[in-house]
């Protein structure tokens, strides 16, 4: 085996199986109908629309693209659980438009979200323009198409399921820290620790490369990527503007800003990079989520996980 590193982190994912079935939407209803502010309501629509189709990009980039050329059968093991992962996270965002959105003409809009909401469909576009790139090589032969292929990866890792999906979590922590849809909560928390591993096995994957191909990490390349960074954090920024654009109370555009340049920092330093931003994180709900979310996550694995998790409990994951 040339690369056991891959095959820890598929035997690691297998201990975190989770279903569906197992959570509990029946108090989210009542805060729906009776407890959130018609801001807040926005806020979890356009959250629903968000994640109605954003789970099915990912996934079509790591069948159509990632599988096709990153070819050590130990990582094809992991991305084989990666999509049954991103399967089970489609499924969840369904029964979330099952139980929050049951008139059909309100769920058909929510799917035709990359079409008819301009800050959907910006981040839509951000994904399929870096997924365009490398769809059309059926083998990766030359050096400009190997960065490519790079530049793809570090993409979908830090900017769409690093950045995108991880300031859609901190909407849903937020209204966790008041209380409110907890159904959603607990499944964000099984949704967060996946998306945690996804990144560290892609970001694992360009290591890897950087070392068999370090000529490939020039200067250029990091000009390219802090580009890339800037680019999703304008394009998430957008959609935080209309997110939080009828008013929120205890969360500001200009407090999300900073968070978004926080996150985007803490993917450049994954990457082995200085920040591009010197932001930091002003949301104290983000902060325990390293403790609290895990914890809680480690607390419920006995009767809520199929296959338990042994070994050490780390508290310092990056958010």
């Amino acid at each position: 085996m040339r690369y056991p590193q891959f095959f820890d982190m598929y035997k690691d994912a297998i201990k975190n199986t989770w279903t569906v079935d197992e959570i509990d939407f029946s108090d989210d209803l009542v805060d729906l109908d009776r407890k959130l502010m018609p801001a807040e309501k926005h806020l979890v629509s356009r959250l629903v629309a968000f994640f109605a189709t954003g789970d099915s990009i990912v996934a079509n980039n790591l069948v159509l693209n990632l599988y096709q050329h990153i070819n050590a059968p130990e990582a094809r093991m992991y991305l084989s659980r990666q999509l049954y992962e991103e399967a089970l996270h489609v499924q969840f965002y369904l029964t979330l438009l099952d139980n929050y959105i049951p008139d059909m003409a309100e769920r058909e809009a929510a799917f035709a979200a990359v079409e008819n909401i301009p800050s959907i469909k910006a981040k839509a576009e951000f994904c399929f323009r870096w997924m365009d790139s490398v769809h059309h090589l059926d083998q990766i032969t030359t050096q400009d198409e190997r960065r490519r292929f790079v530049m793809n990866l570090i993409c979908f890792a830090t900017c769409i399921e690093g950045l995108f999906f991880f300031a859609a979590f901190a909407y849903v922590y937020f209204l966790r820290s008041k209380g409110l849809l907890n159904g959603l909560a607990d499944g964000t928390n099984w949704v967060f620790r996946d998306e945690s591993c996804h990144m560290n096995f892609a970001l694992e994957v360009v290591e890897t490369i950087r070392k068999e191909e370090p000529e490939l990490f020039d200067a250029q390349m990091e000009s390219d990527i802090r580009a890339m960074m800037r680019d999703a954090v304008d394009c998430e920024h957008m959609f935080a503007a209309d997110v939080l654009g009828e008013g929120v109370p205890g969360m500001s555009l200009k407090d999300t800003r900073e968070y978004l340049q926080y996150v985007a920092d803490t993917r450049l330093h994954l990457l082995g990079y200085a920040s591009e931003f010197g932001s930091k994180n002003p949301f104290s709900f983000m902060e325990l989520q390293d403790v609290q979310g895990l914890s809680n996550f480690f607390e419920r694995t006995v009767s809520s996980y199929q296959t338990g998790i042994t070994g050490d409990v780390s508290f310092d994951e990056d958010f």
